[in-house]
């Protein structure tokens, strides 16, 4: 757990909720998805990416995701959701999620996510804005590949 928290400086614990397992009796797919979103809001909050938006009017938007599942989640658990940008881009980064399973004591899902930074009133991909860019570096410090 100690290396989860490690790696991952912004995280959340929440707990599984039983609506959220299917018929075949454990978390559904796209659950982990919104586990992701979870997390990723909580590193927006972090980086005052909503106080910069307000400014710029230039957001993010998730172009693309993906999951790999390693381990079924069910309920009762508890979980830690992690994320951090490993990738930063003029306009774009990536970022790293994983879920920690207290019930099975090991990561249950790995994934990534490209998030754009979009102009909503040019209606199109933007630079981010330099205090964005500052504010992601001061968060990631050196673990971060600047392209």
């Amino acid at each position: 757990m100690k290396i989860f928290f490690d790696e991952y400086k912004v995280n959340i614990e929440q707990n599984v909720v039983w609506g959220e397992m299917d018929a075949f009796q454990h978390v559904n797919n796209t659950v982990y998805f919104r586990y992701f979103e979870n997390v990723r809001l909580e590193y927006f909050h972090r980086i005052n990416l909503f106080d910069v938006m307000k400014i710029y009017g230039i957001g993010p938007v998730l172009a693309s995701t993906q999951c790999r599942f390693k381990i079924p989640l069910t309920f009762p658990d508890k979980i830690h959701i992690g994320t951090k940008v490993f990738e930063l881009g003029e306009d774009y980064y990536l970022m790293k999620y994983s879920i920690y399973s207290h019930q099975y004591e090991k990561i249950a899902a790995e994934g990534e996510g490209k998030i754009v930074s979009f102009s909503f009133a040019e209606k199109k991909k933007s630079k981010h804005p330099k205090q964005l860019y500052e504010n992601i570096l001061a968060l990631e410090g050196e673990q971060i590949l600047i392209k």
